[in-house]
């Protein structure tokens, strides 16, 4: 089965469609810091870097499977307020309408953030790709039931040209903790209190060592992440964000998530190639899909074909 990623960042969707037995023929996306990412992962895919709503589909090889994650930041209740640009961001999923009209595949995925079902030029959306000859099948699915020690629910849209939507039942894997990814031996340290150590993080702290009763734990740093207090080792870390968010604490001492940590929070293989600055590896892989999310969904999807 050949597919092509749109949208494909450091390459997520790319790497599950390939452990799924997929060849993954070309990939794109505007940010050349990511092409050049994927391209380093994924040599044998051809690669492009433009704005996928400017493309021209006829130059885009023949496949069986389309895959896409448009701009979420629109969508996101994290964003914050309704800023301009968030109409510019969500207007990127029509982009997916315009490649499965040109070439229409036998299958599309499209990943988002769950919210990109309320957007209100959704019903228009799914029109359009149910007048291109596609049944749609949404589903949230939770990365930690497929065995990435995060919990991170995110929609995901398979449409089929089928009379009716594709059901499928995907494998519930075992919950992997975040002790298995995280290394308290390792990293540069620093004091808990310090001068420039918020209030609210040093509140997070107490809180935590008092309900967990345990002196290494993780924290979100900014903002309320889950909840006001630590998160035990023992379960999934929460979702990996496009910035800084997560802390180990030891002791008196604490550190952020580092970016090989965060890899492994995603699901990437270990040895996944990720830019060498710390901000930049971060802000891919928060904007990624787990590879054993995508590679447990296309997997079932080439059974039912």
């Amino acid at each position: 089965m050949k597919a092509i990623d749109l949208f494909a960042g450091a390459g997520g969707f790319s790497t599950g469609a390939a452990q799924a037995g997929c060849s993954v023929v070309w990939a794109a996306n505007h940010w050349q810091a990511a092409v050049d990412i994927h391209s380093a992962n994924h040599p044998g895919t051809a690669h492009a870097c433009q704005d996928l709503q400017q493309a021209d589909w006829r130059e885009v090889p023949a496949h069986d499977l389309l895959l896409a994650s448009p701009a979420c930041q629109g969508h996101s209740p994290a964003r914050g307020k309704e800023k301009p640009h968030h109409d510019a961001l969500r207007s990127t999923a029509w982009a997916v309408v315009s490649a499965a009209e040109c070439h229409r595949p036998p299958v599309f995925i499209v990943e988002n953030v769950p919210a990109f079902i309320d957007w209100a030029l959704y019903p228009a959306w799914a029109l359009a790709m149910e007048a291109l000859g596609y049944a749609l099948a949404p589903m949230v699915i939770d990365a930690a039931d497929h065995g990435v020690p995060q919990h991170r629910a995110r929609l995901f849209i398979v449409g089929t040209r089928s009379r009716n939507p594709i059901t499928l039942k995907l494998p519930q894997r075992d919950h992997v903790p975040a002790s298995a990814i995280v290394d308290f031996e390792a990293g540069t340290w620093s004091p808990i209190r310090t001068a420039k150590r918020s209030s609210a993080t040093l509140r997070r702290i107490h809180q935590g060592r008092r309900e967990l009763a345990c002196g290494r734990f993780l924290i979100p740093y900014y903002g309320s992440g889950s909840g006001l207090t630590g998160r035990s080792i023992h379960r999934p870390i929460g979702t990996i964000t496009t910035v800084d968010r997560w802390a180990l604490v030891r002791g008196n001492r604490m550190r952020m998530l580092r970016a090989d940590e965060a890899r492994a929070a995603m699901g990437f293989p270990t040895d996944y190639k990720l830019p060498p600055q710390h901000k930049a590896a971060m802000h891919m892989l928060g904007n990624a899909v787990c590879p054993p999310v995508a590679r447990d969904l296309i997997a079932r999807i080439r059974e039912a074909a």
